[in-house]
C-alpha cells in the first residue's frame, strides 16, 4: 500500500511538532515536507529533530518549491499563512487539512470557494472528543430548549491569538442552529458594567487565557434549579494531530469538495 505524503505549515510550532511527530510514528504516512515562516531559527535544520530524531526531511520557508509530491497539506497556523498555501495548493491540486482558527468570514468563504476545485477537511478543532460533544450539544438544546440559559467558557494558553477560540464559537452556533436562532444577534461577548438582565435568546461567551493550557470548553445550560454542563478538556496536542491524520486519510480518495470533522467521524 502505497502512503500518503503529508506536508506540515508551521513546522516548529507546538501544534506543528506534534503534528510531524505523529506523521512520521504512522504507518502508512510519510513525511514529505515541513515548512515554517521566513527567519525562522529551525530553517533548515532536520524536522525530526524537534520531536526526538532524525528523519531527513528539512525544514523550509520555500513553500512553492517544496510542494511536488504532496498528496495532503497540514495547516494549523494562522489565517494569512494558510490563506497563501490555500491558494498554492488549490493550483496545484493538493488536498488540504485546515484547523487554522482565527478566520473571518470572508477568508473562510475563500476556503469554501478552493473546495471547488481541491478537498478540504475545515474544522476549528479535530479531536474526536470535541466532535463528539458537538453532537451532544444538538441533543441537549433540543432537549432542553428555551428553558435554559446557554453560556459558554472556553481556556487556551496565552499565546493564543483569538478569542473566543474557533471551537468555542462552533459550539455557539451548534447550539444556536438547533434552537432556530440566528447566532449573530445571539452571542454575548464578555460582560461588563451594567449590563441589565440577561437575554434569554443569549448565548454568552467567556474566555480565559494563561499558562499552558491546552485548551478547555464548557458548555453551560442553567435552569431554574438545576444546571446541566457539558465538558471537554484536552491535556495534550496529540489529540488535535491524531485527528488530523485521520482527516488526511479520509481525503485520500475525495477529489474536491468541503468536509469537516463530523464527516470525518462517521457523526454527520
Amino acid at each position: 500500500m502505497s502512503k500518503l505524503n503529508i506536508a506540515v505549515a508551521g513546522s516548529s510550532g507546538k501544534m506543528g511538532r506534534a503534528l510531524i511527530e505523529a506523521v512520521l510514528k504512522a504507518k502508512d504516512l510519510r513525511l514529505h515536507a515541513a515548512f515554517d515562516i521566513s527567519g525562522s531559527p529551525y530553517l533548515n535544520k532536520d524536522a525530526g529533530e524537534l520531536c526526538g530524531g532524525p528523519c531527513t526531511v528539512f525544514i523550509t520557508d520555500n513553500v512553492s518549491d517544496s510542494l511536488k509530491g504532496t498528496d495532503i497539506f497540514i495547516d494549523f497556523t494562522r489565517p494569512e499563512g494558510t490563506l497563501q498555501h490555500l491558494e498554492l495548493c488549490r493550483s496545484r491540486g493538493i488536498k488540504m487539512v485546515i484547523g487554522t482558527t482565527g478566520l473571518t468570514s470572508q477568508q473562510e468563504q475563500k476556503i469554501v470557494g478552493a473546495a471547488k476545485d481541491i478537498a478540504i477537511v475545515f474544522a476549528p478543532n479535530m479531536s474526536a472528543g470535541v466532535n463528539l460533544v458537538f453532537k451532544l450539544l444538538e441533543t441537549a438544546a433540543k432537549t432542553l430548549n428555551h428553558d435554559y440559559d446557554i453560556e459558554i467558557i472556553e481556556a487556551h494558553h496565552r499565546h493564543k491569538t483569538d478569542a473566543p477560540s474557533g471551537t468555542a464559537l462552533r459550539m455557539g452556533k451548534v447550539v444556536a442552529d438547533t434552537l432556530g436562532r440566528e447566532f449573530s444577534k445571539s452571542a454575548v461577548y464578555g460582560r461588563q458594567g451594567i449590563t441589565g438582565e440577561r437575554s434569554a435568546s443569549a448565548i454568552g461567551f467567556s474566555s480565559v487565557r494563561g499558562g499552558d493550557i491546552v485548551g478547555e470548553h464548557t458548555v453551560l445550560f442553567a435552569g431554574m434549579g438545576e444546571r446541566v454542563e457539558i465538558t471537554h478538556k484536552a491535556t495534550s496536542r496529540s489529540t488535535f494531530a491524531m485527528g488530523a491524520l485521520r482527516a488526511a486519510r479520509f481525503l485520500k480518495d475525495k477529489k474536491n469538495g468541503l468536509y469537516d470533522m463530523q464527516d470525518v467521524l462517521g457523526l454527520r
